[in-house]
């Protein structure tokens, strides 16, 4: 493993737990301050608030990707469409048999933040990595 891999996967991790940070207070404040009533209604906007912060700073400091900002965000938005439906459901599934809706949020976070780091790796940002194999 390159140098360079290892850097940009400690820093994928390290924005990574600032988005975290975003979606738990966010989830933590629409969970437990306003008790919405199903898990995914809180789990949903705070995932959208954590996604777009994720996103934001790994682009700019983690790939330094020079892409186009637009097609970036719809590369990440196509990864979202498919995990945002299952994790919402197996979220909801584990809330209803009676796994703590915190350790479910959890999994999702664990799920999300391995698959996202290789998907934006290999093809949101490969733009930033088809460069290195030219220079």
């Amino acid at each position: 493993m390159k140098k360079k891999d290892i850097l940009q996967a400690v820093k994928f991790t390290l924005f990574s737990i600032s988005a975290g940070l975003v979606q738990l207070a966010s989830f933590a404040f629409l969970h437990d301050v306003l008790h919405l009533s199903q898990y995914w209604f809180s789990y949903l906007p705070s995932l959208v608030l954590s996604v777009l912060w994720n996103f934001t700073f790994n682009r700019k400091f983690t790939f330094h990707s020079t892409s186009n900002v637009k097609r970036a965000m719809l590369l990440d938005a196509l990864y979202y469409l498919i995990f945002t439906p299952l994790s919402s459901w197996w979220g909801q599934l584990l809330s209803n048999a009676g796994v703590h809706d915190w350790l479910v949020e959890g999994i999702n976070m664990v799920i999300n933040f391995v698959t996202e780091f290789f998907y934006q790796k290999f093809v949101v940002f490969r733009d930033a990595l088809e460069g290195e194999e030219k220079a």
